[in-house]
């Protein structure tokens, strides 16, 4: 069989190559449109990178300002393993910049193509040349790590490419890169640049998503020679965002064999950087969307159940996930009986059937049926009464000008409890009062939770999906409200209810 990586004679079996990564998400990600990290942000998310094994961390933009350099000083100060650098301009001042915040390294863009050199800094192929001659020396005898990014460099002139980098090289340059600024490149220029580039030294790849090739993209310049890949963690970045180190991380790992980064860990950094920049993620999104190990329709869920790798190209517990199998209308026999197992139910076949049935005509409405939704089914088809032990009675909860507060009245195994809490908000409120009432009870942990659906129009309506779990047990629950606070409220209550459906013990307040 001929494959393009390796058959091709400007590249090499991908099974061969040491590749590692540069993460930008602290820089180029957070030029993204609405994104705004704070020192301790971007600290946090840098030392998760760095626990994952990623080589270099491009911590910010130091000719930025004062509050970008002290972003970038207090990652430098975390001490760690992986590089740490600074994006720099073609100037000498954003290198002493730079230096200022300590970092271990720059990565310097200069002008590449034409439309940048001679349009947007006024200048000429020979100027270009020997100022990217004078930063990379001046940046070298200040002892810092340097690699030489020429911007725009897949509409560069390849020759005039070529000569730029070599003339870095020349000065002492540690790497090159010619990033596809604009995500104008196809996988056939990218390997002819790279077949060029990568026969000078080290070269490093830059991919954009704006034609949906960055992953393409990042594997062919990989197979041309390139070792290190600049990319964002869920792809966040400009315009359409840059390659998803998550996703070349897997394509190398599970196609290929190469190991990069801590695989395990790219699920919880997706959630991380999902949290912290405030961009979520799109259900459908490979390695970390939601829907990526989850299996509705009847068929598929009846193969995953005889077979894990019947319909997944790899066990989910390599990126840190875990499947689900969820219910809706295209649920089968197999899907529900699994799920019903999993909260220690039994059903006849009569009793089955009458449930299966139940769900797709509740998944017919639009709804994915939580577990609380087919529990409830099973207890009326099997003809048995759910005794709530945690139910809300009354919530009040106030944000205005002042700290958030909240005040809820439960009625817990028949008894009435009242609990007061405060929070960053008046969700954040009323769940802490919840936990106030409840005490050790409302250990429970709190999975996830989901804004699913808002209706338009004054009368807008809210559902809220929340997932917790204890122990070995794990309950989804929806509710709806015009409320948010309401909603996320009766969905905690109701899921925690559900938990403690089979605990024996009562649930004692801390007092």
């Amino acid at each position: 069989m001929t494959t393009l990586f390796g058959d091709h004679p400007a590249t090499a079996p991908l099974e061969d190559r040491d590749v590692q990564f540069l993460d930008t998400t602290l820089r180029d990600g957070e030029q993204a449109p609405g994104i705004s990290l704070t020192p301790a942000e971007k600290a946090e998310i840098a030392m998760a990178f760095d626990e994952a094994n990623v080589a270099v961390i491009e911590a910010g933009s130091a000719c930025t300002g004062p509050g970008e350099r002290e972003t970038i000083s207090r990652v430098t100060d975390l001490g760690l393993d992986a590089r740490v650098t600074s994006f720099t301009r073609g100037v000498k001042n954003d290198i002493d910049l730079a230096l200022d915040c300590d970092v271990d390294g720059i990565n310097l863009v200069v002008p590449a193509s034409d439309r940048h050199v001679e349009r947007k800094v006024n200048t000429t192929h020979d100027e270009t040349v020997e100022t990217t001659v004078e930063l990379v020396e001046y940046a070298k005898d200040h002892g810092l790590w340097v690699e030489v990014l020429g911007e725009d460099g897949s509409r560069a002139d390849l020759d005039f490419l070529e000569e730029l980098m070599g003339a870095a090289f020349d000065a002492g340059a540690d790497r090159v890169c010619a990033p596809d600024t604009v995500g104008h490149a196809t996988p056939d220029r990218m390997l002819e640049i790279y077949a060029r580039l990568s026969k000078l030294g080290p070269t490093s790849m830059h991919t954009h998503d704006d034609l949906g090739l960055a992953v393409t993209n990042a594997l062919v310049g990989v197979a041309a020679g390139a070792d290190l890949v600049h990319g964002t963690i869920n792809g966040i970045g400009e315009r359409a965002g840059n390659v998803a180190i998550e996703e070349v991380a897997i394509a190398l790992d599970h196609g290929y064999g190469v190991e990069t980064v801590d695989t395990e860990m790219l699920y919880d950094l997706g959630q991380l950087v999902a949290a912290k920049t405030g961009v979520p993620l799109a259900p459908n999104k490979a390695v970390v969307g939601e829907n990526a190990f989850t299996h509705e329709s009847g068929i598929h869920t009846d193969g995953t159940l005889k077979d894990d790798a019947m319909y997944e190209p790899y066990p989910p517990e390599k990126v840190g996930r875990t499947r689900r199998l969820v219910l809706g209308k295209h649920a089968g026999r197999a899907g529900v009986e699994a799920a019903l197992a999993e909260h220690d139910l039994e059903a006849s076949e009569d009793e089955l059937a009458e449930i299966v049935s139940r769900v797709k005509r509740l998944g017919d409405r639009g709804k994915r049926v939580t577990d609380a939704d087919l529990l409830t089914i099973a207890e009326e088809v099997q003809g048995r009464e759910h005794e709530r032990r945690v139910e809300l009675v009354d919530l009040t909860a106030a944000s205005g000008s002042g700290t958030p507060t909240a005040s809820v009245r439960l009625e817990v195994d028949g008894e009435e409890r009242v609990a007061s809490g405060t929070g960053s908000g008046p969700v954040d409120a009323a769940i802490a009062a919840v936990k106030s009432a409840l005490g050790s009870a409302s250990n429970a942990q709190l999975e996830s939770y989901h804004v699913d659906a808002i209706t338009g129009g004054t009368d807008a309506v809210v559902t809220v999906e929340v997932e917790m779990s204890s122990g070995d047990r794990t309950v989804t629950v929806a509710a709806s409200d015009s409320d948010i606070t309401t909603a996320s409220v009766r969905a905690m209550v109701d899921a925690l209810d559900r938990l403690l459906a089979d605990v024996d013990t009562p649930v004692l307040s801390d007092d």
